[in-house]
């Protein structure tokens, strides 16, 4: 189990939660777990969510761990420039 920190306009899809826990161990099967509980993360998820464990930022590496303890927070991506 993992406790995860929703950030931004992400927590929209989240029914307003902002801190979740889930049973995960890889960012894959977070996502997986995310949108069974929420489908309306789905979408944040296709376009791109970066998640950063212990201050460190990953994109598009969904087969990194989450380890026990660490400190996560869901990013959407930010759009425009």
């Amino acid at each position: 189990m993992v406790a995860i920190k929703i950030w931004g306009g992400l927590s929209a899809a989240t029914n307003g939660q902002t801190e979740l826990e889930i049973d995960a161990n890889y960012i894959r099967e977070l996502f997986a777990k995310l949108e069974e509980r929420y489908p309306g993360v789905k979408p944040y998820i296709e376009r791109g969510i970066a998640v950063s464990i212990d201050g460190v930022i990953y994109r598009d590496t969904w087969s990194k761990e989450l380890p026990d303890g660490a400190e996560i927070f869901l990013l959407p991506r930010l759009e425009g420039g």
